[in-house]
């Protein structure tokens, strides 16, 4: 239990935080990884050398502090943190792991300022917080083996791949134990787990691209560039281009996620969905859905924003239900469009999504929005749609990575 006076205590080191809070996360990583480097397994590299998993961190314990006396306003924040963490397979054991190495990094990174009071209240304040983690996870894993059944990571063999774009492979995936698959939520993603030939286990979310209801499950993978120490960045990513073909096999743990599409009950409100590069995985899954679910006349918008025609997901996919559905409407946009783009007629539009483009596509309707790509992507379309001043609970977005808070 938390006292008044251990909330007042960690109200009061909010100024701390805001100043000190990513020094605070990389110790802290730094020291669990040192201390005790058989969790190390559950995090990415990739965005711990970018800084953003640190950065992640530093905003959770913050907004944490922020908002002790009503832990409540961040149910949100922990269902995200929770659908990950099961998806992972991360267990109640691990919390005082966390918990043990962020106290002493408290202590450690703030020296004399960092009292018995101020530790004794965060050690209260985090064994609140891990019990509400802890509770949430129990439920969803139970969830998870009510609906789909099972729990954990299950062997499942790939049935065939198949090149989706120059830097995208899709694998198609089936239980290796013949067991059919259940629908899964359409813009959930799942976890897989690959083992290396040195007997090192990677595991890597990735985004679910398939119709619901198909016989498989189809993850969409990019092939992450090699980082500048010549170390790739996406070692699952660039392991399941170069070695994994049909008959395979890898583990994937049950679909989680809490970025999922909801069909307006209003069958005049468009549904428009805006994707970037490879955050087309969990959109392409929802507009399939939506197609089905739908009455004819909704009018349904997907925007595709890529670079070129060479690294454009799922072109050929789109264009045959442009096709089947007459209200569907697919606007393609270049970035950098090549000559043989233009040759072609393989884009609508050149440049960045931009006012003009949403005005042209959806006027003035009102609209429910689903968007997913790079960070810069979602923070340019984020701030397109409040200055349409499109309600918030009409918009809906995804990172890869780390959660983050989009801003103006």
């Amino acid at each position: 239990m938390v006292t008044d006076q251990q909330r007042k205590i960690v109200k009061e080191t909010v100024p701390v935080l805001q100043t000190h809070g990513e020094t605070l996360a990389r110790h802290f990583y730094e020291r669990m990884f040192r201390v005790n480097p058989e969790v190390q397994a559950y995090f990415n590299p990739a965005h711990q050398r970018s800084g953003s998993q640190q950065r992640a961190l530093a905003g959770a314990i913050l907004a944490y502090a922020q908002h002790i006396d009503d832990p409540a306003t961040l149910s949100e924040a922990v269902e995200l943190i929770a659908q990950k963490h099961v998806s992972l397979g991360i267990k109640p054991e691990h919390y005082p792991i966390v918990g043990d190495n962020l106290l002493a990094s408290i202590g450690e990174v703030l020296g004399e300022a960092a009292t018995d009071e101020i530790i004794d209240a965060w050690a209260a304040a985090y064994a609140k917080l891990a019990e509400i983690f802890i509770e949430r996870e129990k439920r969803i894993c139970q969830d998870q083996k009510k609906v789909y059944g099972w729990q954990g990571f299950k062997p499942f063999v790939v049935d065939r791949r198949e090149h989706t774009s120059d830097n995208i492979t899709s694998f198609y995936l089936k239980a290796a134990d013949a067991t059919p698959l259940v629908a899964h939520e359409p813009g959930q993603y799942i976890s897989i787990r690959a083992t290396f030939a040195d007997g090192q286990a990677v595991m890597r979310n990735y985004s679910l691209s398939n119709p619901p209801g198909s016989e498989y499950y189809r993850i969409s993978v990019k092939r992450e560039p090699a980082a500048a120490d010549d170390a790739p960045d996406g070692v699952l990513s660039n392991y399941l281009h170069n070695h994994i073909k049909a008959g395979d096999r890898v583990e994937l743990s049950p679909p989680c996620g809490e970025f999922t599409l909801e069909i307006p009950a209003d069958t005049a409100k468009p549904l428009v969905f805006i994707a970037g590069g490879v955050g087309v995985t969990p959109l392409i899954s929802m507009l399939h859905q939506a197609l089905k679910s739908s009455n004819s006349s909704r009018r349904i918008v997907f925007i595709q924003a890529a670079l070129n025609g060479a690294v454009q997901a799922f072109s050929g996919e789109l264009e045959a239900l442009r096709t089947d559905y007459s209200n569907l409407h697919v606007h393609v946009c270049y970035s950098a469009p090549d000559d043989a783009d233009r040759d072609a007629n393989r884009h609508d539009s050149e440049g960045l999504i931009d006012e003009a483009m949403l005005d042209q596509l959806i006027g003035d309707q009102e609209a429910a929005y689903y968007f997913c790509g790079p960070t810069p992507m979602l923070s340019h379309v984020h701030a397109l749609l409040r200055k349409r001043d499109v309600p918030e609970d009409d918009v809906h977005y995804e990172f890869f990575g780390p959660g983050s808070v989009l801003a103006a």
